[in-house]
């Protein structure tokens, strides 16, 4: 498969997952399975999953599948989920957990 870019990988999440814009503006996409923030490149991989330690309840970064190893190193600790352009989870997200 080829390499997408943003607008590309956007489209088909928002294809593939129902998804629809956040308009809260935490994630760039909501879909029932939980909020969506998309990176086409390695370099935007730290501030996506920055972003994504925000939201609550389930989170994804929705990437291309040949950048798996370098967002793997950092989605350690995050509790987001990777899901590659096709729509295949590459990595589970888990609920965070409430803080006492």
């Amino acid at each position: 498969m080829s390499r997408l870019d943003t607008a590309a990988l956007t489209q088909k999440a928002i294809e593939l997952h129902g998804a629809s814009p956040d308009p809260s503006g935490e994630a760039d996409l909501v879909a029932e399975r939980g909020q969506i923030v998309v990176a086409a490149d390695p370099s935007e991989f730290k501030a996506a999953f920055k972003r994504l330690k925000k939201v609550k309840g389930y989170r994804w970064i929705v990437i291309n599948r040949d950048d798996l190893f370098a967002a793997n190193n950092l989605s350690i600790g995050s509790k987001a989920g990777i899901l590659d352009a096709d729509g295949n989870v590459l990595k589970a997200a888990d609920l965070p957990r409430k803080k006492i």
